[in-house]
């Protein structure tokens, strides 16, 4: 029976310290509430607002569209053909300022389809700034983009293109 009064002791004196930690704090006189304002906090000033972030998709689908405007008599629209003649891949880097620092053909069978998707990557330049995708320790942003050739050497991007019959 001892052993008992003490577990509930125990256990009484354990409860009305936890509820002594979730007691409300104490209520503010009526006096003191007419004087407590509470501020909004300032308004960010032109040079503290952030640059709009981009994803890299959706950036990669502006610069397609920014590509396929400097070269719109080379693009072709519309479904794409059953069998592509030609299929090349681009890595592209573009630093914080849109400028192209380096264009490379990543893969390609076709020299002549090549030559046309550097062609057009350098008509293109510079580029859309890559707003908020290039880190504070990096200069610049890579990716690639596949330019897919009819027969006639004009191409889609694959980035915008819509699927294949």
């Amino acid at each position: 029976m001892n052993t008992f009064l003490r577990s509930k002791a125990f256990f009484a004196t354990l409860l009305a310290l936890l509820s002594g930690c979730a007691s409300p704090p104490p209520p503010v006189p009526v006096e003191e509430r007419s004087t407590i304002s509470v501020d909004p906090p300032p308004a960010p000033t032109p040079a503290h607002v952030p640059a709009p972030s981009l994803t890299l998709d959706a950036y990669k689908t502006h610069v397609a569209r920014h590509i396929v405007e400097r070269n719109a008599d080379r693009t072709f629209s519309g479904r794409l053909p059953p069998m592509l003649p030609a299929i090349v891949v681009v890595n592209i880097t573009v630093d914080k300022e849109g400028q192209l620092t380096d264009v490379r053909v990543q893969r390609s069978r076709d020299p002549d389809a090549s030559r046309v998707a550097m062609a057009s990557m350098m008509r293109s330049g510079p580029l859309p700034r890559p707003e908020g995708l290039v880190a504070a320790n990096t200069e610049a942003v890579t990716f690639s983009e596949t330019f897919l050739f009819d027969r006639d050497y004009r191409f889609q991007l694959r980035t915008l293109a819509g699927p294949q019959d």
